[in-house]
């Protein structure tokens, strides 16, 4: 269609013209609001559209036509205008959106009637509608959009030819065997009904059955004007086997075709049949009209079963149920019968097991035990032979009815249950009683317990019946209190052991054994009796039965009576005296220590020593520390503990003199060895094998080493000519022993000098090793993370030179050293005296401050220099070149100023 504008609007129609100018007018009052939306209107192009093609429509139906424009985004709504032309050149005005005046007159009526009316479905979409089309309604209709625009983009109308055909469908109801078919389940049934259609076009019929069942309508089978089948929801099963068809009859009949009614397919059944045509590809439904055919009731299916409610075996024979069945089918119809087991009368529990079955084929599926048989359609025997007290519980008889179907398929039209038919077996128990006698009774804890379960007064013994123990513990409290029993122990009918929670662990590290000594015996050991296994035990003996599947079922529980497991205990006594043979020695002696160990309470003990060492009260250098220096365990094995002592390593003996009496010697001894030393005993009682157990502990009273000897005194001083130094200078530390009473030798004496650094103001770091030089003259001097360096060097017999070369700001703070004086006895060898520490001295590093400021006072000095005489000699050279101004006073000014001053 070509390009439409303003100036060709005018030609066409006056009154156009007058809309086009007013509604250019109302777009230029908005041209600030809507400017945007006009320039992307000018950049792009609208175009008016409605459907491709033509549109046919039947007589009396309704005719929608739809029309949009694209490319629009604009707020406000857009205006159409419908006009109709018969012949399609001349246009009469039909509608508009946005003048209620534009129709023609011939219109008017109609649009007040409502049978011509305009829907807007968008901003940029109308549609319209005729009701009840007439063949006057057969033409052109153009659909058009008024233009303000300056420059025309795109096309602003587009027109759509309708044909109106007269009504020449026919639809009715075939004949039915009566308006309401009352069926039975999985009897067939067929709907009719007939469709025609005499329309001078080329169109073609789709047909639809439906049912109704209340509010709800369900699609069955459909053929659609394309000639395919397709089911509806629920029927594409039953439409791929056959059992739902539609079939064409003679040139206008269309058959619904059932193969068997089942209970949803009840309702009102009504013929949709809609009349298509075909244009250019595209299908139109011209119309669509349905007809009700029938209604179809389904009758179910009447199905009882019946057992006889309540039957008594004895064990050994045989069970014989009857299971009658009643129904009002008497076409051909097969039934499934199927036997259940339960324990309990409900039959609506899931999974119960099945005994046999009959199916629609008279096949049997059952076990060897049971046989199922019918003697008339109507009576089904069920024989179990061999019954056992397995047996007793309730049977149900399961009952299902089976018809015929197409493509020799079967279906389900009814079942039923009976009720329960208790069945309960008689049969004799064994009778026997139960003792228990413990063989082993404790008397101390970790002795043996062993109890025996036997079975007495057994009466009958039959190859079929099994027995086995289960053993319990329970706490023996006061009468009036109720005490839970404890499971120890529980043996199942296939000899399988399960342990209980409180001997589970103990069971697996083999201290309580469950065993089965005889036919009739079983027994209970507890390798090591504890305090907590005081108390009642008793066992109870249970018969299982063997039944036909070879499984074990418990018919009888026997309890015996309890056993009472309990000691009266009395807390372990352990003494330990210590004793010294020589209580006065000089340093260099042997030191002689016995301790004699009794016990009370406790059983077969042995002992374990160990020899302990503590400093003396008033001693300072490490006071609360205990030594343990060496030690003989229950099994007489000596074991050096924290004997450091590497020049006496066979300087301390620890034997056995009797059971209870051990001796500690320690050979030449040092003043170093001054203290207070004990005897830490432990008992330990056997246990079952070569194990054990720790009975009690007991320390002895202290045995103190104090050497009478009147030996020189010796001190420590720490002393610094240069306490404060400057950074970078040697810091020089003399550390000097003063020896006070008895005169030495100087080849007498030895001595391990250490020092030590606390790098803080006060004393509440911890001390840092520097250096240590033993006595010996080795030197050893500890790692440190500054760049200052160390050196210790004895400078006399008393004195010990450190020396810090290269001081540091981190090397300031307290320093002391310790001494340990060695001292050459008499006999010629070493005694270690105790060790002794200096006060300490506190250290300062200052910075040098003429040093540290020297060099960058001269390079401020000197930059400050050349930046002044820089500044003088640009100052000169711009007064001198640049700013210079030459004044001329001519010789009336100076006279006139002569004369002012003369005046």
């Amino acid at each position: 269609m070509p390009d439409v504008n303003i100036e060709e609007e005018e030609v066409n129609s006056e009154k156009l013209r007058e809309r086009a100018l007013s509604s250019y007018k109302e777009y230029v009052w908005n041209a600030s609001r809507l400017s945007s939306l006009v320039i992307a209107a000018l950049c792009r192009g609208r175009v008016v559209r409605v459907p491709t093609g033509s549109l046919v429509r039947v007589v009396g139906t309704e005719l929608v036509i739809p029309c949009n424009v694209s490319d629009y985004d604009g707020p406000s709504e857009q205006n159409f205008d419908w006009s109709f032309s018969s012949s399609g050149s001349s246009f009469v005005e039909l509608a508009s959106t946005w003048e209620a005046g534009f129709a023609a007159q011939l219109y008017r009526e109609r649009l007040q009637r409502g049978e011509i009316a305009l829907r807007r479905t968008a901003n940029d979409a109308v549609e319209l509608h005729i009701k009840n089309v007439q063949p006057s309604d057969e033409g052109h209709y153009k659909c058009s959009t008024p233009s303000t625009d300056a420059t025309v983009q795109g096309n602003y109308e587009d027109t759509v030819q309708v044909k109106v055909l007269a009504d020449a469908l026919r639809v009715d109801a075939g004949p039915p065997p009566a308006p309401s078919l009352s069926l039975r389940l999985g009897e067939p049934f067929e709907l009719r009904c007939a469709a025609s259609t005499a329309s001078p076009l080329h169109t073609h019929l789709a047909l639809l059955w439906e049912v109704q069942r209340g509010a709800a309508r369900r699609s069955v089978l459909a053929l659609s004007h394309e000639g395919r089948f397709r089911p509806g929801p629920g029927y594409e099963q039953r439409y791929r086997a056959g059992d739902v068809r539609l079939d064409t009859v003679g040139g206008d009949g269309y058959r619904l075709s059932v193969a068997r009614a089942l209970a949803s397919d009840q309702g009102s059944y009504r013929c949709v049949v809609s009349e298509w045509i075909g244009e250019q590809g595209n299908w139109q439904e011209i119309q669509e009209k349905a007809v009700e055919v029938a209604t179809v009731l389904i009758q179910p299916t009447v199905l009882r079963a019946a057992v006889a409610r309540s039957v008594s075996v004895a064990e050994g024979k045989e069970l014989d149920l009857t299971c009658n069945i009643t129904t009002d089918r008497t076409d051909d119809v097969r039934p499934e019968v199927t036997w259940y087991f339960s324990r309990s009368p409900d039959s609506t529990m899931p999974g119960l097991p099945v005994l046999a079955r009959l199916d629609r084929d008279s096949l049997v599926h059952s076990s060897p035990h049971v046989a199922l048989s019918h003697v008339d359609a109507r009576s089904y025997h069920l024989l179990v032979r061999d019954v056992s007290k397995e047996n007793s519980g309730y049977y149900f008889c399961h009952v299902a009815l089976w018809a015929p179907g197409h493509n020799r398929s079967w279906h389900k039209v009814a079942e039923a249950r009976s009720a329960p038919a208790s069945v309960d077996v008689t049969w004799l128990e064994p009778d026997y009683q139960v003792y228990l006698n413990a063989s082993k009774v404790p008397e101390f804890s970790d002795d043996l317990t062993e109890l025996e379960c036997r079975i007495v007064d057994m009466k009958s013994s039959e190859a079929s019946v099994r027995f086995t123990v289960s053993w319990y513990y329970r706490v023996n409290r006061r009468s009036d209190d109720v005490v839970a029993s404890e499971l120890l122990a529980v043996m199942n009918g296939d000899w399988t052991l399960k342990y209980g929670d409180r001997s589970k662990q103990r069971a697996q590290d083999g201290d309580f054994i469950f065993s089965k000594e005889h036919t009739d015996t079983f027994s209970f050991r507890i390798q090591r009796t504890t305090e907590e296994d005081r108390g009642n035990y008793y066992c109870v003996v249970s018969a299982w039965t063997r039944q036909r599947n070879d499984s074990w079922v418990k018919s009888k529980d026997v309890f015996s009576k309890p056993v009472t497991i309990f000691w009266a205990s009395e807390d372990s006594v352990l003494v330990v005296k210590a004793r010294q043979p020589k209580p006065f020695f000089a340093a260099g002696n042997t030191f002689e220590m016995t301790c004699k160990v009794s016990s009370k309470n406790i059983k077969s003990p042995r002992y374990s020593v160990l020899i302990t060492a503590e400093k003396p009260v008033g001693d300072l250098s490490s006071p609360n520390e205990t030594k343990y220096i060496i030690s003989l365990d229950q099994d007489s094995v000596v074991k050096l503990e924290n004997w450091t002592d590497a020049s006496r390593v066979d300087g301390v003996v620890l034997e056995k003199v009797q059971e209870d009496e051990f001796r500690y010697r320690m050979y030449q001894t040092q003043v170093s060895d001054a203290g207070l030393y004990r005897c830490m005993v432990t008992a330990w009682s056997p246990v079952r094998g070569s194990l054990w157990r720790e009975a009690a502990t007991s320390l002895s009273n202290p045995i103190e080493i104090d050497f009478q000897t009147a030996g020189p005194v010796f001190n420590a001083s720490v002393h610094s000519d240069t306490p404060s130094v400057i950074r970078g200078d040697l810091i020089r530390l003399f550390c000097i022993i003063t020896v006070e009473g008895a005169a030495l030798d100087p080849d007498d004496m030895a001595f391990d000098v250490s020092w030590f650094a606390v790098h803080s103001f006060g004393l509440d770091k911890a001390p840092v090793l520097l250096s240590s030089l033993d006595r010996k003259g080795i030197v050893t001097t500890a790692e440190r993370d500054g760049k200052s360096e160390l050196s210790l060097e004895r400078v006399s017999v008393l004195e010990f030179l450190l020396q810090v070369h290269g001081s540091e700001d981190q090397d300031f703070g307290n320093y002391y050293c310790s001494v340990t004086p060695w001292v050459k006895s008499p006999t010629g060898s070493w005694q270690k005296e105790a060790e002794i520490y200096s006060k300490p001295i506190f250290v300062t590093v200052k910075m040098d401050v003429l040093n540290a400021f020297k060099y960058p006072l001269l390079i401020g000095v000197g930059l400050s220099t050349v930046i002044g005489l820089l500044s003088c000699l640009i100052g000169y050279c711009s007064s001198h070149w640049c700013c210079k101004k030459e004044v001329q006073e001519t010789r009336r000014e100076r006279r006139r100023l002569m004369s002012m001053e003369m005046d």
